[in-house]
């Protein structure tokens, strides 16, 4: 006899949402910091700090969830280094996408395009094709969220190839990260160990990277308290809820969904820091919300058809 669906999915979408909420105060956080702190030892800083988060969460729950062995981590070895070069991509990127680019377009170019990434590769590697109702959500949440940075940005910096083709490869290395941490939560790995391994490579990474830049500022209040924000709160306590979600929820789902960071980035500048968004910003913040919905609902119906299976 079919089992009713248990309302997983639907604490799924909301936790990846509140992540993706998380995610979007970065922009603020980091425009009350200190104008000293260079972007990329900032984002070094942050990924460092959450990493940090990520591992004590893991050992917190280490009777409710058994650490791997030696084994099983090597087994996974492959898909845990893919996840790491993920966010060793995306991080720097990311940075050069926006300077170069301009924070509208490179923001847009780098976010709506992790989704599309994340659904090829599902595809590819793990035979998941995403549905319809997906596609749709997908395609009005990306225009939203389009319509509403590029309505908010004043700049006028012209296209630059090479900020969109950082952009691209900041988009397609969140994308890696998310499908391959997904592929190691369905070979039994818990979802904080999945997401902390791969970032713990990254870190390393990012920092040679940032071998030579100052961090003079971690030094002043506004930069340490910027800094454990950005690390704790909008990187260590997000990714364990997105990791709660991406479990539960396809990867081009859960990268969907985290496209609630540009609206809440852009009512937290009107907020707080007195922006204004135009009328046809707001229509942008109507498609997103109305393209979340879908994309919300999507993953409810293949929750529910999933525990309609089960039994």
């Amino acid at each position: 006899m079919p089992r009713p669906a248990h309302p997983t999915s639907g604490l799924a979408v909301a936790a990846v949402l509140l992540a993706a909420m998380l995610f979007g105060t970065s922009g603020t956080a980091r425009e009350l910091g200190p104008d000293s702190a260079d972007s990329l030892s900032v984002g070094a800083a942050r990924i460092t700090i959450g990493s940090i988060v990520l591992w004590s969460v893991v050992l917190a729950n280490r009777r409710r969830e058994a650490l791997p062995s030696g084994v099983a981590v090597r087994s996974l070895g492959p898909l845990l280094a893919i996840g790491g070069l993920g966010v060793a991509v995306y991080t720097p990127l990311f940075f050069v996408a926006v300077d170069r680019a301009g924070v509208a377009i490179g923001t847009v170019v780098a976010i709506a395009s992790g989704p599309f990434f994340a659904a090829g590769l599902d595809w590819m590697f793990r035979r998941v094709r995403p549905s319809t109702a997906w596609l749709r959500g997908t395609v009005v949440t990306v225009v939203g969220a389009t319509v509403l940075i590029v309505s908010v940005d004043s700049g006028e910096t012209g296209v630059d190839l090479l900020g969109i083709a950082a952009a691209l490869a900041a988009g397609f290395g969140y994308a890696t990260y998310s499908v391959s941490s997904k592929a190691t939560m369905e070979r039994g790995l818990a979802s904080t160990i999945a997401l902390a391994i791969p970032f713990t490579i990254g870190v390393v990474i990012v920092l040679a990277l940032s071998v030579g830049q100052s961090v003079s500022w971690l030094t002043t209040s506004s930069g340490l308290a910027m800094a454990l924000y950005l690390g704790v709160v909008a990187t260590g306590l997000a990714y364990v809820l997105f990791g709660y979600g991406l479990r539960r929820l396809t990867s081009a789902t859960a990268v969907t969904l985290v496209l609630a960071e540009p609206l809440t980035a852009a009512l937290l500048a009107v907020v707080v820091l007195d922006e204004s968004i135009p009328a046809t910003g707001w229509l942008g913040v109507a498609a997103v919300l109305g393209g979340l919905v879908l994309v919300g609902r999507s993953a409810s119906r293949v929750g529910r058809r999933s525990g309609q299976v089960s039994g």
